[in-house]
């Protein structure tokens, strides 16, 4: 989803950062708005909300044909986005499952201090409650193309608006729970898209123990999202979709790929939920590292004590990980 010619676009870019910082005294409140009068519309998003007031946090929201509500992203900048002139990586970072969560989790998880001082802009888009990174086989409530949303649509427009490396080793996508899943099945489906790829407590296979996890998906989407719809298909599944998004079906398409997976071995045994989603999670990872093992395919991966929930060291030793993998800024 690179621009025709991005070395051009980001050098225009930065030729605009750094005459608004300077003319301005570097890197002022009045320098980052100017730079941020550049971000506009594209790519079938329109901007229908924006707060660009914080020096590294910026929001907006979409009208978009893809999905029937207006969803929004954050774009965590580095601090020394404004006057640094750089061009910088890019992590997209997936959120999980559940009426709780939406673009703002990893804000208030930590995000801006795992990130502090470094190098990369993080982008954390809205997938929905229960969108399982899919176009869904079937909805009652109008479009929800998440994967259309994100791999059509706001790939392009964060690599046309922002200093960023639009090409493979420009890319990470990381994510917890279902945004575990979405990022394993994007870095295999769009295999030039995402150099390294992040499973936080996030499922790796569809179809084991009689396709638990598909039918999670799928009871899931139609109670919270579809209204009855489903991400893959009922009573019958779409047998070649849930094929092309299972991670441990498509082993090859990870070579060559930074591959970290995290997983809990301890869920709480009183709730149903920790139980069911960890126990799950983890037996499908050990699915997926020994296919990937048996295949010659590095990978790295932690059994760690507890159960279904985002390890804030695990995901500042993944965003170190990524900034090691990617292309320097």
């Amino acid at each position: 989803m690179s621009a025709k010619n991005p070395t051009r676009r980001n050098v225009l870019k930065t030729v605009g950062g750094l005459s608004a910082a300077l003319a301005l005294g570097g890197g002022g409140v009045l320098a980052a708005a100017g730079t941020a009068a550049a971000v506009g519309d594209g790519f079938g998003l329109r901007i229908v909300d924006r707060n660009e007031a914080d020096a590294r946090m910026w929001y907006y929201r979409f009208q978009t044909a893809a999905i029937g509500w207006n969803p929004g992203v954050n774009v965590l900048l580095p601090d020394d986005y404004h006057w640094s002139g750089r061009t910088y990586p890019v992590l997209y970072l997936l959120h999980g499952g559940g009426t709780d969560q939406d673009f703002i989790t990893f804000d208030r998880e930590g995000v801006r201090a795992w990130t502090a001082g470094r190098p990369i802009i993080v982008v954390m888009p809205d997938g929905g409650h229960a969108g399982w990174y899919s176009n869904p086989v079937s909805s009652n409530v109008g479009p929800r193309n998440w994967e259309q949303f994100h791999i059509s649509q706001l790939i392009p427009w964060i690599d046309a608006n922002f200093r960023t490396y639009a090409e493979y080793d420009g890319r990470a996508v990381s994510g917890f729970s279902m945004g575990g899943f979405g990022a394993l099945k994007y870095a295999a489906k769009y295999y030039g898209h995402f150099a390294s790829v992040s499973a936080h407590s996030g499922p790796a296979s569809l179809r084991r123990d009689n396709g638990l996890v598909g039918h999670w998906a799928n009871a899931s989407s139609a109670a919270l999202d579809l209204n009855g719809g489903t991400v893959y298909g009922v009573p019958f599944w779409d047998e070649a979709r849930v094929s092309a998004d299972n991670p441990v079906q498509r082993i090859e398409s990870y070579r060559n790929k930074r591959v970290f997976l995290v997983a809990g071995t301890s869920p709480d045994p009183i709730n149903w939920f920790d139980t069911a989603n960890e126990t799950q999670v983890l037996a499908g990872q050990r699915e997926f590292r020994s296919l990937l093992g048996n295949a010659g395919i590095p990978h790295e991966w932690y059994e760690l004590p507890g159960g279904h929930f985002i390890r804030h060291d695990m995901m500042q030793r993944d965003i170190d990980g990524v900034i090691d993998r990617l292309r320097k800024a």
